[in-house]
């Protein structure tokens, strides 16, 4: 994962001032899309549990939008981009890198793949059970809904 970082010049109204901010912009990799939605699927779950965010975010298109629970989202594949560098950041230094989740159970309706999985690593006390449902399109994960709540995880 590579990251820019831009200095923009603002002009604030009150009082008439400039003040340079700093814009951290990641640089993504190219999208690469799928030939089917399972495999869109499969292509998150694989880099997911191996924290290749490469591999995860050539999945998103700008436009992606990922729903949380307790009505929270992220929106945009900079966000997004964001979001998994956390998740894969060692566990020492905040991150969840090593869950593994695995597939229970899916069922597709058009280019929409339902997974219910189980979420599993040596730092929890027991395993983590959830569900997500990927909205493919064109080969690409344009959107996801999803119970994971990483607050929700026992830790040992």
């Amino acid at each position: 994962m590579k990251i820019k970082n831009l200095f923009v010049l603002a002009s604030l109204v009150f009082p008439l001032k400039a003040m340079a901010v700093s814009i951290n912009i990641l640089e993504l990799p190219a999208l690469q899309p799928q030939d089917s939605p399972q495999q869109v699927v499969d292509e998150h779950l694989d880099a997911l549990n191996s924290c290749d965010w490469d591999r995860l975010m050539a999945q998103y298109p700008p436009e992606v939008q990922i729903h949380l629970p307790n009505g929270e989202f992220v929106v945009g594949n900079q966000a997004v981009g964001k979001m998994f560098a956390d998740f894969c950041r060692p566990v020492k230094k905040g991150g969840l890198k090593g869950l593994q989740f695995t597939t229970l159970h899916t069922f597709t309706v058009g280019d929409t793949v339902n997974v219910q999985w189980v979420a599993d690593a040596d730092f929890l006390a027991k395993p983590y059970k959830g569900a997500d449902a990927y909205v493919t399109k064109d080969g690409f994960m344009y959107a996801q809904v999803t119970t994971f709540d990483g607050n929700d995880l026992q830790r040992k």
